[in-house]
C-alpha cells in the first residue's frame, strides 16, 4: 500500500515575510513558533521525517500542523476548542457568593469588621448554597468581579463651606499666584505642621543588619522611652526644610518654629512670606492668623479647608520621614530621636528639589462639579423631608 504523501506548502512573497518575522519573535507563544518553522520547512521542500528531526518533534505532529496549515492557513495553526471539565459552580451560585461580598458581615449578623476569602467561603458552605468550596476558588470569583472585600477605603465629609475657595488659594500658592497677581521674587511660600507623637522605643535585642538571603530583623519587645514632637517647615519652591523638635504640640513650639524661618534670610527681610497651615489647634482660626501677623508683619497666614491636610506640602515630607527615619524605631533615648531627625533634616538639604504637584485648580475644579452633580443626584432621589448630608471625599486608608 503506497505511503500518503506530505501536503505541499506554497508561500507568497508577502505571507512568507510574516511566517519569518513570527518565527523569531521572542514575545510569542512558543508553541506557536515551533509550528510557523514547521510550515516554512514543509514550504522550503524538506521532508516530514527531516521536519521532524530538525524541530525536535514527532513526525505526527509535523503531519498535524503540515496538514492543517495546507487546509486553512493561520487559523490551522490555533489550537481547537477543548471542552475542559464542567464547571463545578452554576452561574446563580457564583452570583450568590459575590452578592454576599457585596454586603458588610454586620448586615449578615457575622461578628465580623470585613470579609476574607477563607470566612466568605465558611458562610457560603454554612448557609448551604454550595457544599464544598475553598478560599482560594472563592478569591477566584470575586476577582473575576473586582472585587475585594477585604480591603477598604476611608472617606470624610466636606465640612468646610468655603473649600473651593481655601483650597484654590492653596494651589494658587504654589504655583506662584495671590489673589490673581503673580508672586515677586521676595515673596515665598511656607508649609507647616506637626508630626506628634514620635516614640523612643529601645529594643530589647540590636537590631540586626540584612546578611545573605536574610532582611533586616528588628526585635518585637521594646521598652518605651517616651514621646516627643516634630514641627516643620517646607520651603515649596526652595525644597528646603526647618525643623525643632518639643516635648509636646502648641502655640508655643509653633510660634518657635517661625521664629526659627523668620528670622534669617530670605524671610526676614521678604515682602511677603505665607504659612501654609491646617486647622490644628496650635494654629487654628483668626487668633492664629493676628498673632503671626503681630510678630511678623510680612508674615501671612493661609489655612487649607478643613479635613484637607493632603493640600499641605509638608505632608509629604513628613512621609518620607516615616519611611526613612522612624520606621523601624529603635531608638536608645529621645536625644537621639532629636539627633536622627536633625541629621536626616540636613542630608535631605543637600539634595532635596521640589515636589512635582500634580493637583492643579483646574482639577481641583472637576472635583467641585463632580461633587455638586453627586449632591443634586442624591437630593434628587431623597424623600420630602430628609435631610441631606453634605458630599464625602476620599481618604487614605
Amino acid at each position: 500500500m503506497p505511503l500518503p504523501r506530505a501536503r505541499q506548502i506554497v508561500l507568497a512573497a508577502s505571507e512568507r515575510r510574516r511566517l519569518k518575522k513570527l518565527a523569531y519573535s521572542r514575545t510569542a507563544p512558543y508553541q506557536q513558533v515551533v509550528r510557523i518553522r514547521i510550515v516554512l520547512d514543509a514550504a522550503h521542500g524538506y521532508a516530514n521525517a527531516r521536519i521532524a528531526l530538525r524541530r525536535q518533534v514527532h513526525i505526527d505532529t509535523v503531519r498535524t500542523w503540515r496538514g492543517r496549515y495546507a487546509d486553512q492557513g493561520m487559523d490551522g495553526l490555533k489550537d481547537r476548542p477543548r471542552s475542559g471539565r464542567p464547571p463545578r459552580f452554576s452561574p446563580a451560585q457564583r452570583a450568590e457568593v459575590k452578592a454576599l461580598a457585596c454586603q458588610l458581615p454586620a448586615e449578615t449578623g457575622v461578628p465580623l469588621s470585613r470579609w476574607s476569602s477563607g470566612d466568605l467561603a465558611a458562610e457560603v458552605t454554612g448557609r448551604g448554597i454550595i457544599t464544598a468550596i475553598s478560599a482560594s476558588t472563592v478569591r477566584r470569583i470575586l476577582a473575576a468581579a473586582a472585587l475585594k472585600p477585604w480591603q477598604y477605603q476611608s472617606w470624610v465629609f466636606i465640612r468646610d463651606p468655603d473649600f473651593a475657595i481655601k483650597a484654590g488659594r492653596v494651589l494658587d500658592l504654589y504655583q506662584r499666584v495671590w489673589d490673581g497677581r503673580p508672586l515677586g521674587g521676595d515673596e515665598y511660600v511656607i508649609s507647616c505642621d506637626e508630626k506628634t507623637s514620635i516614640q523612643a522605643r529601645c529594643r530589647c535585642h540590636p537590631t540586626l543588619p540584612p546578611g545573605s538571603a536574610r532582611m533586616m530583623r528588628v526585635n518585637h519587645e521594646y521598652d518605651r522611652g517616651g514621646s516627643l514632637a516634630y514641627l516643620a517647615a517646607y520651603d515649596v519652591h526652595r525644597s528646603r526644610v526647618f525643623g525643632h523638635c518639643a516635648p509636646t504640640t502648641g502655640i508655643l513650639p509653633f510660634m518657635t518654629l517661625v521664629e526659627q524661618v523668620m528670622t534669617q534670610e530670605p524671610y526676614a527681610s521678604a515682602s511677603r512670606v505665607f504659612w501654609v497651615v491646617d486647622n490644628g489647634s496650635s494654629h487654628r482660626g483668626k487668633a492664629a492668623c493676628d498673632r503671626l501677623a503681630a510678630r511678623f508683619p510680612n508674615a501671612v497666614m493661609v489655612h487649607t479647608p478643613v479635613h484637607a491636610s493632603w493640600l499641605n506640602q509638608i505632608e509629604i515630607f513628613f512621609s518620607i520621614v516615616q519611611r526613612k527615619v522612624v520606621t523601624p524605631n529603635d531608638f536608645t533615648s529621645l536625644d537621639q530621636v532629636k539627633d536622627r531627625l536633625t541629621a536626616f533634616e540636613r542630608r535631605y538639604n543637600e539634595t532635596a528639589r521640589p515636589f512635582e504637584w500634580e493637583f492643579t485648580p483646574a482639577d481641583l475644579e472637576d472635583l467641585v462639579a463632580r461633587i455638586e452633580r453627586h449632591e443634586q443626584k442624591e437630593c434628587s432621589q431623597q424623600p420630602p423631608g430628609h435631610s441631606h448630608q453634605p458630599a464625602a471625599l476620599p481618604t487614605a486608608a
